[in-house]
């Protein structure tokens, strides 16, 4: 109903502790009401515009921060891609170094 109505939502959990593992599959969770380029909107582009962080956060541009993932398959097509913890990540790049390499 908020996403028909044109609210902007941001992906967001506040799983802790023996949750923590599960804080990921909130993407599939979000993916079943909602098509999935915005639930990765959500996570990326959205969250950077609430948070004052408009170009710099959530984007692949000179100047942006860009910590990046690769993952084994489209998240278009399944968003369980980014679930697991990185399971599915086979490189992670944060802050320009590789912080997993499979």
């Amino acid at each position: 109903v908020l996403h028909k109505a044109g609210v902007t939502m941001v992906y967001g959990t506040d799983l802790l502790g023996e949750m923590h593992e599960h804080q990921s599959e909130e993407f599939v969770l979000r993916g079943q009401h909602l098509p999935a380029a915005d639930v990765i909107r959500s996570a990326t582009l959205d969250a950077a515009k609430a948070l004052g962080f408009e170009g710099k956060l959530g984007i692949v541009a000179p100047g942006a921060y860009a910590d990046l993932i690769v993952v084994n398959s489209n998240p278009l097509d399944d968003l369980s891609v980014l679930t697991g913890q990185g399971k599915h990540m086979p490189f992670i790049i944060k802050g320009g170094e590789f912080v997993k390499q499979s």
